[in-house]
């Protein structure tokens, strides 16, 4: 999908205005590097939104990129997709949640977990105050 972006624009003092400020974007070249092995996910659950992943988001997951320590993963533990901050412990595997009401889900080795793909992006519609 090609879109019109506007060039950088300054988030602290503005610059002086450009003669073609706006220039094809491709999202999909922005957002994809694996096509084959990206999917789309809509979150549902509010228990990583410290992490700033919110219900309603879309992430962007790669099947292709290797999962390591901190990443946010897509994890299918025990036949149902959760998505958590994966860390390695001296003593396995914990899938950490990034809110204080849900609490880290640490992995036996009893326990049948596969890390399905690695978290790109999360895309969210911003949120702004009601009027007064």
């Amino acid at each position: 999908m090609i879109l019109q972006a506007v060039t950088p624009v300054m988030a602290g003092f503005p610059s002086p205005a450009r003669d073609e400020p706006f220039l094809p974007l491709d999202v999909e070249q922005l957002l994809v590097e694996h096509p084959e092995t990206t999917f789309f996910w809509r979150v549902e659950g509010y228990s990583m939104e410290g992490l700033r992943i919110y219900h309603g988001d879309f992430l962007v997951v790669d099947r292709a990129i290797p999962p390591s320590h901190g990443r946010i993963v897509i994890a299918v533990l025990e036949g149902g997709f959760v998505v958590k901050q994966l860390l390695y412990d001296p003593n396995g595997v914990i899938l950490r949640s990034g809110h204080s009401d849900y609490p880290d889900i640490r992995v036996t080795q009893e326990q049948d977990l596969v890390i399905w793909g690695v978290v790109r992006w999360a895309l969210h519609r911003m949120a702004y105050p009601t009027s007064r």
